[in-house]
């Protein structure tokens, strides 16, 4: 440490002058002070120390940052638990140690690094800059390094990572998140996110390098080395081309008559979506002028989350009824993900959610499949999937039609490895989602995208369009040949992490020491499957088929009456989740009754599982 003395020297009278009394928290404080060349967030933790505001040191200094389902993800800000300069540079210190222990040739293959819009300027925190430090990190150890030269969808970084046969990528974003958050996804060498064991071995190599490298900070390297590469024009240029695979009716789309209206909520969408619907022979679509631009802010909405609805999604629809356009088509801020909403007959919006997506886009996917394929194409080679909290509607699909269904834990980056595990055995994956909104059509990008989402919902909407069909109607006539699946998801906000923990303990130990409830009010439970300890009650040995999750809460509930619910933890919010869905057999179309069924279901699943007023739960608000 004698090569830091000048600043330790500063940082020890400090210290010493407001000591906090607890030595490891010093401690802390004192490698915060020495490492962080950032002054805005130097400044925060001084002015911590000074006020004596020992608790919220101790918050932001004494933990870490974890991968939860989407990466490294926190609030912008000083301290080791938050997204910043120093733990942006820690984490590529530990990326690169890792990567250089699994792949001798790194250095030939080089690294991806893409970032969105995002920024503070209290903390002097943005995509950019930290896409920039990430950069650093890596040319310093000379590596080469594909930095795109300005803001991209997040599904460009894993699509480069595969076209450019890189080691790994990193995409700094926080995806539909408050503005105030910002995040590190990991994506490994075959386009996939990292799952374990790799998210635990980049932990501990990150804990092995925390002290900055001579040449971490320094930012200039990005300009300065022959190492860094810029892939935006090949990589765009080849996505498009990669997007016309799933392209089925270009001359319809040439001709058709159907408006549409894009909002990017002020991310990054806007260029990509409007080069997306040229690739697939389409007028652009409308953009929602306030919201085109990129904005850190997201000035004109609340939550910048476009599966909140029609509250979030105010202008657009305005500007749609303005414009004459039947169709909404929403990506979210770093557009990896589509919300959709149409026009109905009675002049009411329906905005979709992702489950009725996933029930359109699974039929069409499905329909031009086999319209396309090879004579001698075999049905039982084709594979659909979806994160097992989502509506099971592509495996009742998939069991009339022939292909095969397979579920996932929660998170896209278990989707992601295991369609490459599919593909690399001469399978073939037509389409796969989570029902927060997440959809991968095709498999040129083994992530979900908003980007190829948006233009292939533009082109179901105009084919249906000349058969006097609207996306609504075609969603019935599914339901009507494969059975309703009728499912409601929400979730209550909880800041206490003791809370959460507790809520699921009582429902591992509910009327006695390792025993699940057998009823919901008066719901009878049939099977209960805990991912979280591995149990599962429906299985021979009483063990879960998916893997075990010890990091996350989820537990599931099937029920007589054919309901299936699943209460789980957020990977990326302080959240409680709920998912329910009823799957009904096509001869039983009373819908009313099938809806209210699964509300009294709903209800009795709060009152009694969640019990809000008790565990001083937040409801979900719009």
């Amino acid at each position: 440490m004698g090569d830091r003395r000048d600043v330790g020297d500063v940082n020890s009278n400090l210290i010493i002058t407001h000591s906090t009394g607890d030595s490891q928290l010093d401690k802390a404080v004192w490698q915060w002070l020495t490492w962080d060349k950032n002054p805005k967030t130097r400044e925060q933790i001084e002015d911590l120390l000074r006020n004596g505001r020992n608790k919220e040191l101790r918050d932001r200094l004494c933990r870490r940052l974890t991968f939860g389902t989407a990466g490294l993800r926190s609030a912008m800000g000083a301290g080791f638990c938050r997204i910043n300069d120093l733990t942006v540079i820690q984490s590529t210190q530990g990326m690169y140690k890792y990567l250089e222990k699994c792949f001798s040739d790194f250095k030939q293959r080089g690294f991806v690094i893409g970032y969105d819009t995002r920024g503070q300027a209290t903390s002097r925190c943005s995509s950019p800059r930290l896409a920039k430090l990430t950069a650093a990190v890596l040319l310093a150890k000379g590596v080469p390094v594909y930095l795109f030269s300005r803001y991209v969808p997040t599904p460009f970084v894993p699509y480069a990572v595969q076209q450019l046969r890189a080691i790994a990528g990193v995409m700094i974003t926080a995806s539909h998140n408050r503005k105030e958050d910002n995040g590190y996804k990991v994506y490994w060498e075959n386009g996939a996110q990292i799952t374990s064991p790799h998210d635990k071995e980049i932990l501990k190599c990150i804990e092995e390098c925390v002290e900055p490298w001579d040449d971490s900070w320094n930012e200039n390297l990005v300009d300065s080395s022959p190492l860094t590469r810029d892939p935006l024009q090949q990589i765009c240029a080849s996505y498009m081309e990669d997007l016309k695979k799933i392209c089925y009716h270009r001359e319809l789309n040439t001709k058709t008559s159907l408006k549409f209206v894009h909002t990017s909520f002020h991310g990054v969408g806007h260029d990509y979506v409007q080069l997306a619907f040229q690739a697939f022979g389409f007028q652009p679509p409308i953009p929602v002028p306030e919201q085109k631009d990129p904005d850190p802010d997201f000035s004109t909405v609340k939550c910048p989350n476009p599966e909140e609805g029609e509250s979030v999604l105010e202008l657009s629809l305005r500007l749609a009824e303005k414009e004459g356009a039947r169709v909404v088509v929403a990506t979210d801020p770093d557009a990896d993900r589509l919300a959709v909403a149409e026009l109905q007959e009675n002049g009411r919006w329906k905005v979709f959610t992702g489950n009725e997506l996933a029930a359109l886009f699974g039929w069409w996917m499905f329909t031009c499949w086999k319209e396309n394929c090879s004579k001698d194409a075999d049905v039982k080679n084709v594979y659909m999937l979806a994160t097992t909290v989502s509506s099971k509607i592509l495996k009742t699909i998939a069991r009339k039609e022939g292909f095969h269904f397979e579920d996932t834990l929660p998170g896209f980056k278990w989707i992601g490895g295991r369609v490459k595990d599919l593909l690399d055995s001469g399978k073939e994956v037509l389409f796969a989602f989570e029902e927060s909104i997440g959809f991968m059509c095709g498999n040129s990008v083994l992530d979900k995208d908003g980007v190829s989402a948006a233009v292939v919902i533009a082109e179901m909407a105009a084919y249906l369009d000349t058969k006097s069909q609207m996306l609504a109607h075609q969603l019935m006539d599914i339901y009507k040949i494969y059975g309703h699946h009728i499912s409601r998801t929400s979730y209550f906000l909880c800041y206490d992490p003791p809370t959460i923990k507790r809520i699921f303990e009582r429902l591992r130990n509910y009327d006695s020491p390792n025993s699940y409830p057998a009823s919901c009010g008066t719901y009878s439970i049939l099977d209960v499957r805990d991912v979280t300890t591995g149990y599962d009650s429906s299985q021979p040995n009483k063990k879960s088929v998916l893997p075990v999750s010890k990091n996350s809460q989820m537990i599931t509930f099937t029920f007589q009456n054919g309901c299936v619910a699943t209460l789980r933890t957020s990977g990326t919010e302080p959240k409680i989740k709920y998912y329910a869905e009823m799957c009904a057999p096509p001869e039983q179309s009373d819908t009313v009754f099938l809806e209210e069924d699964l509300q009294k279901l709903i209800d009795a699943l709060i009152e009694n599982f969640l019990e809000p007023s008790k565990n001083g739960l937040i409801w979900r608000s719009l």
